[in-house]
């Protein structure tokens, strides 16, 4: 089959290695507003042309729509009018604003919404990776809306290239990838500028910075043109999640004012129950 990947960065680029890799498609035609994405991509083998939006979808059989979620929501009603049995699907880490989009569309059958849960605090083209989606889950929500044949061609991509399948509801989905994934980037970016604007020492910083704290703060690397839309479109949830952060820092800084040692403990007792969950 034929692909056109919209947005040639991160999760683009690695849907394209990963089709090629796995021999999913026959040739792969890339779009992005970016002339150096575009070039970029041509360059790395990541795409084997690009084209403009209006003549791929004439030209291909899947549209993988790729670009941040705000984008995805624009322009998925445009393609929908555009489409006669290709398949759309989206690899966005927000879905009730996407699928609200389309909710309405007299082709919504041709979209399958989806969120591959993988990814890296890198951006562009030359952060795609090969084997990021192998063993991780996709997240298909309200299935029940597309096509048969649609969701088998996309459920069918997403097994290939090595991943596990989860069906969702829109919002059920968005909740737990706030309580998941998106509070974690606001940790990693808020202990970033707690760091920054307390410690005035940039070498000082790189001297000594051991790896807990590179790990915790590599979140804060993420591109904002990714990740603002994201809090945008999951604020609810988001605010939900935040809270509750906020709860537990809160009785954090109450157990170390009182010198409530035995708390803390305890906090960290209980915090360690992760380490049966993730192993």
């Amino acid at each position: 089959m034929n692909v056109a990947i919209i947005g040639l960065g991160l999760i683009g680029g690695s849907m394209a290695r990963s089709l090629k890799a796995h021999q999913l498609a026959e040739s792969i035609i890339g779009v992005d507003q970016s002339e150096t994405h575009r070039q970029r991509a041509l360059e790395l083998g990541l795409v084997d042309a690009v084209d403009t939006l209006e003549n791929v979808i004439r030209e291909v059989e899947v549209i993988v729509l790729a670009t941040p979620v705000d984008g995805i929501g624009r322009l998925l009603p445009d393609v929908l009018d555009r489409v006669d049995r290709q398949v759309i699907f989206d690899v966005g880490s927000t879905k009730s604003e996407i699928v609200k989009a389309c909710a309405n569309h007299p082709k919504r059958g041709r979209f399958v919404a989806c969120h591959p849960m993988a990814g890296t605090e890198f951006s562009g083209p030359d952060a795609a990776v090969l084997n990021l989606f192998e063993g991780k889950y996709c997240v298909i929500c309200d299935a029940e809306k597309s096509d048969r044949d649609a969701l088998e061609c996309v459920e069918k991509i997403f097994t290939g290239i090595g991943m596990h399948l989860l069906h969702q509801d829109a919002e059920v989905h968005d909740m737990h990838a706030a309580y998941v994934s998106h509070v974690s980037h606001v940790s990693s970016i808020a202990l970033a500028l707690t760091v920054l604007n307390k410690e005035k020492s940039e070498e000082e910083i790189f001297r000594l910075a051991s790896g807990g704290f590179r790990s915790t703060v590599r979140l804060a690397k993420s591109n904002p043109k990714t990740w603002v839309p994201i809090f945008r479109q999951n604020r609810a949830p988001l605010l939900d999640v935040l809270d509750e952060h906020i709860t537990v820092l809160s009785s954090f800084r109450t157990a170390l004012i009182k010198g409530d040692f035995g708390a803390i403990d305890q906090m960290m007792t209980k915090a360690n129950k992760i380490k049966s969950i993730l192993k």
